[in-house]
């Protein structure tokens, strides 16, 4: 079992993947357990000297002029649990909520918070035995945090509100009784220092980023066994085209799909397409494939260090620095890093599903498909009576046109909250979210170009394919067999889309 220690500041998105979705156990290291402890001192210290201290013995947001006393200070922090707890909407799944509550602990674990350790240790407790909030999906702006989401994950903490614990949904208080783990009555500090934070927006954006860099692999083989299908010409591959454009995404996109392509007989130079009377390059779909899916690949690259950097930030507020023995009120709960980043990424994920429709489309194009038949029907079928892939054609435009919709960034839009105090919010999780979403329909569109793809191939001969793209179209031939009279097709793309999502192909290819 894979064993994961948190320390606020070496925490992977491979980490977050390893916890949120193959329960690897989570570690407080010693030293981070002193640190914890140090920062509630130096809280403790600064209370008794009187002083006021934002989200400690105040109200909240634009109730900040508000001072509370000190015997109400444990009240104050419950309240503002309950009160925030306010989202609704379908519940997230169950490796988000897992990959939101590590980052909880991450953040709480570098040691500003001012945090009892007790409450730090509950929180990974519930983790490691499988104690999953139910955490409704809609209700955050991203401004001071993910407010109403992480608040419906403390709400179990406390032993109230809903949980998932070993398939069943029970409140929260029977989940934790189950798990045989004691509820904690929330200090002062403790319900801001649990509720500020980016942590929701975070865990969307980190397993997202984990399977974009899957998908682009797989976008690269599906352009390389279309390149095939169509009879391509390979010159647009050639490095030297892209040594004077450098840029990095670029060359290592042209230089897998013609390492994928390595060996065929299926695809030509320019000179031999011309000695044959065709055109001396490929449309666009094709030959651009290396700067169009290269793009994505940088974005994703920006993105995924935008995301590790948020990973282990301190983002909630106010933060108290215990070797200047002070606490400082800030925006690091605000989400505009990550809203920017994840409105890159769905734009750069949609314009992956973008090309591979238009390829899609191709290949079924009997006018544009270099001698295949209309919609790839069946060779032994009678064409008319069956369609063959046409329709697989519309599901892959319907989820283009649907992601460009989605691609509308997030990031540009504020709406003020708390009377006008929070005046600008990043709404980065709903960036992350519609990044998400497009991320699982250009799943779907490269399935289907897959799909399509490998039954094109039927009529040129397997047998002439590329080193890699044989790889892969065996490997889709164990999944889906070859169309040979029309049948449902829902089915193979989920086997196809789900083993793009498994890394099935890039692990053979």
């Amino acid at each position: 079992m894979h064993q994961v220690q948190i320390d606020g500041e070496t925490l992977t998105i491979e980490d977050v993947v390893k916890v949120a979705c193959q329960n690897a156990k989570v570690k407080i290291p010693e030293d981070v357990k002193t640190r914890v402890k140090r920062c509630r001192e130096v809280l403790e210290e600064l209370l008794e000297k009187g002083e006021t201290v934002y989200g400690v013995n105040t109200g909240f947001g634009a109730l900040s002029n508000t001072r509370i006393s000190r015997q109400e200070l444990r009240q104050l922090q419950t309240n503002l649990i309950r009160s925030h707890s306010a989202g609704v909407g379908k519940p997230l799944s169950r490796e988000i909520v897992r990959a939101t509550m590590l980052l909880r602990a991450n953040t709480l674990a570098k040691g500003y918070s001012g945090i009892r350790l007790e409450t730090l240790e509950t929180l990974v407790e519930m983790l490691n035995k499988g104690v999953h909030p139910v955490i409704p999906s809609k209700g955050s702006v991203g401004a001071s945090g993910d407010l109403a989401p992480l608040s419906h994950m403390v709400l179990v903490l406390i032993g109230e509100g809903e949980a998932e614990y070993q398939g069943k949904v029970m409140c929260g208080k029977e989940a934790m009784e189950k798990a045989g783990i004691k509820p904690i009555q929330l200090d002062f500090k403790e319900g801001i220092a649990l509720n500020n934070g980016t942590q929701l927006m975070t865990a969307v954006a980190a397993l997202t980023v984990h399977e974009a860099e899957t998908l682009i692999k797989n976008a690269e083989i599906a352009a390389a066994l279309t390149t095939e299908a169509l009879l391509g010409v390979s010159d647009a591959l050639d490095e030297k085209i892209h040594k004077v454009r450098p840029h990095e995404g670029q060359a290592t996109t042209a230089k897998n799909i013609k390492a994928l392509i390595a060996g065929s007989k299926l695809v030509q130079t320019g000179k031999e397409a011309v000695a044959k009377n065709d055109r001396p390059h490929d449309p666009y779909s094709l030959r651009c494939a290396p700067q169009v899916l290269g793009a994505a690949r940088d974005a994703i690259a920006y993105v995924r260090r935008v995301v590790e950097v948020e990973i282990n930030s301190a983002t909630d507020n106010p933060l108290v620095f215990p070797e200047e023995k002070t606490c400082l009120s800030g925006g690091n709960f605000h989400g505009q890093p990550l809203s920017l980043a994840m409105d890159m990424l769905g734009i750069a994920l949609t314009i992956v599903g973008n090309i591979s429709e238009r390829r899609i489309a191709r290949l079924l194009d009997e006018k544009l498909n270099k001698g295949l038949p209309p919609f790839l029907t069946p060779p032994q079928s009678k064409s008319g009576l069956n369609s063959g892939l046409m329709t697989a054609q519309y599901t892959a435009a319907a989820l283009a046109s649907e992601n460009k919709i989605l691609a509308h960034p997030a990031c540009v839009d504020s709406i003020p909250t708390s009377a006008n105090f929070e005046d600008f919010v990043s709404m980065g999780t709903t960036a992350a979210q519609k990044a998400m979403q497009i991320l699982e329909n250009t799943e779907h569109i490269i399935a289907i170009e897959l799909l399509c793809a490998a039954q094109a191939v039927e009529y040129r001969g397997p047998e002439k394919l590329g080193i890699g793209t044989m790889k892969a179209y065996k490997a889709i031939r164990k999944m889906v067999p070859p169309l040979t009279t029309d049948r449902a097709l829902s089915g193979d793309i989920e086997k196809i889309k789900q083993a793009i999502k498994n890394e099935t192909l890039t692990a053979v290819s």
